[in-house]
């Protein structure tokens, strides 16, 4: 791999990304390396297509045809306009206090703004109106839905100042934002999802019942899965402050077990309701997380 495209590769990497500041910068250094990972395995063949143009599909009219493009690359594209390619985009961050956890030095609140980060880059890139919503127990910031390049400053703004707040109240948010979003589109959830399944999946139904798609980024640290601790450990929660000691190693078969029976609830319900569920962890790259909203845009189209 050439030096520049291996450099670029590094910002999918969640360690590297976390220790810069610069929100913009690293939303676009991100996209850049996905954009370059997608020419490679396992990726081959699948391409970004951006707002200007798109090729040209044969028994279509040639009436938007650019000829200069043609002429330059011998290929047929045509003029694509903005009420052909506006998706209406919702980003909603979790910012509860259970999202600044970390075990490894990326928080789940910082992957989570990094992400959002550079979704919404992609996103204003194809021309899709973008909004935020960012909640704990309740919605706390909210962005309108705009598709200028002008709003990217408002959102990494927003993003790169949101901090850990109060209580997760994940199901009030979500039928609150359900009643606000008229115009159907594409809903984007960023959370650990630390609320019973049956009261998430039904906010999530809410969306649904009223004709959005969406995709869920169910974002936990690696040990909230594993718990892999040593030795003894005091264990605070950090929504309610309550202290717990605990020998990790005597709990751990079952703790992994009841884990992967909620992630498995969430998986299933979500899937039966038509809903992209998708479970990352911190040290994921991101281009697993881009690659899954790419490809959701895609059969939206």
């Amino acid at each position: 791999m050439p030096p520049e495209k291996a450099q670029i590769n590094e910002f999918l990497r969640p360690e590297t990304v976390s220790r810069l500041a610069n929100m913009d910068l690293l939303a676009r250094l991100i996209v850049e390396g996905f954009i370059a990972g997608l020419h490679r395995s396992p990726y081959h063949g699948f391409s970004v297509e951006f707002a200007e143009y798109r090729q040209y599909d044969d028994g279509e009219s040639t009436r938007n045809i650019d000829w200069k493009i043609f002429a330059k690359t011998d290929r047929y594209y045509t003029r694509i306009f903005e009420d052909e390619t506006n998706l209406k985009a919702t980003l909603l961050l979790d910012r509860s206090a259970s999202m600044g956890f970390e075990s490894g030095g990326v928080t789940k609140l910082r992957y989570g703004t990094l992400l959002c980060a550079a979704l919404a880059y992609l996103m204003i890139k194809q021309r899709d109106a973008v909004g935020l919503a960012v909640f704990d127990e309740r919605i706390n910031t909210m962005i309108p839905h705009r598709s200028v390049r002008r709003q990217l400053f408002h959102l990494m703004k927003t993003l790169g100042e949101t901090v850990p707040g109060a209580k997760t109240e994940i199901s009030g948010t979500l039928h609150e934002m359900a009643e606000r979003i008229r115009r159907k589109g594409l809903i984007v959830l960023v959370s650990d999802l630390f609320d019973e399944p049956a009261r998430i999946i039904n906010g999530l139904k809410h969306f649904r019942h009223r004709g959005h798609e969406m995709i869920v980024f169910h974002l936990l640290d690696p040990m909230e899965l594993s718990l892999d601790y040593r030795g003894e450990v005091r264990f605070v929660d950090l929504e309610t402050g309550e202290k717990l000691r605990s020998r990790p190693w005597l709990v751990k078969k079952e703790y992994r077990r009841e884990v992967g029976l909620w992630a498995a609830e969430l998986e299933r319900s979500s899937k039966e309701n038509g809903i992209d569920y998708n479970l990352i962890t911190t040290d994921t790259p991101f281009d697993k997380a881009l690659f899954s909203y790419l490809s959701k845009r895609q059969r939206m189209r």
